[in-house]
């Protein structure tokens, strides 16, 4: 029966704490909430933790949760997931990048032919790898599709140093590309 609630519905039996109905979210975003989380964090233990935290605060506040169309109700979770993840990273603070990382500038864009050949896996462990600061920024803007200056905001950086990081995010992962590239041609 729950399979078949559309998110609306799954929202107001989750408000009435029906508990087969909080099953089915949990069901439903579980692994989506797990996933947007270690593309913050990094880390496997981590975005556990910060998933099973956004699950509970979401089910908590569920009276909250305004259903505006399909999606929104994953929309909403995955925000509290992102707070949550900007939140923990804030207060371990920024892990310090390595000064002795020199990004050539002039390292080409791969095309899309080129990245379309690497695993998605390999992808997101390289997103992983990146520094936090990096790796938050470059989720914002290239994956969740949020503006500088409302990373700035976020963040508590500039415009100026979110668009900074993005591209030094970028020229780390063009380049770790380009190597996998070159190790698969020999």
């Amino acid at each position: 029966m729950y399979k078949e609630l559309d998110e609306q519905a799954l929202a107001r039996c989750c408000s009435k704490r029906d508990r087969m109905a909080q099953d089915e979210l949990y069901r439903r975003y579980a692994v989506r909430v797990y996933m947007l989380c270690k593309r913050y964090t990094g880390d496997s233990d981590d975005a556990k933790d910060l998933m099973v935290e956004t699950l509970i605060q979401a089910l908590d506040k569920i009276d909250t949760f305004t259903y505006t169309g399909e999606g929104s109700l994953y929309g909403w979770i995955s925000r509290i997931a992102i707070n949550k993840a900007l939140n923990q990273i804030k207060r371990h603070r920024w892990r310090r990048v390595s000064l002795d990382f020199q990004a050539q500038d002039n390292i080409p864009e791969p095309t899309e032919e080129e990245v379309a050949e690497i695993p998605k896996e390999k992808l997101l462990e390289w997103i992983s790898e990146l520094p936090d600061l990096r790796r938050t920024v470059f989720n914002l803007y290239c994956i969740d599709g949020y503006a500088h200056k409302e990373i700035a905001r976020m963040l508590g950086i500039s415009e100026t140093g979110s668009t900074s990081t993005l591209v030094k995010a970028r020229k780390q992962l063009k380049e770790k590309i380009k190597q996998y590239l070159k190790e698969q041609d020999q």
